[in-house]
């Protein structure tokens, strides 16, 4: 798998875009549902939605 690194900016409003390449080795189309998160310790997570819910009713955890 070819991994696509990018530097992002977030703006003034706070938003981030991330390329489409980065998306699509994750298997996230356009349209999908996602949940962002910070996992306590500098990272931010993204995940898709459905994903998310079914961990969190499995395991209770996100």
């Amino acid at each position: 798998m070819i991994r696509e690194p990018a530097e992002l900016d977030a703006d003034r409003a706070g938003r981030v875009e991330i390329p489409l390449g980065i998306l699509a080795e994750a298997g996230i189309g356009p349209g999908t549902k996602l949940l962002v998160f910070s996992d306590g310790d500098g990272r931010i997570v993204l995940r898709r939605a459905e994903d998310a819910i079914n961990d969190l009713l499995a395991e209770g955890t996100l």
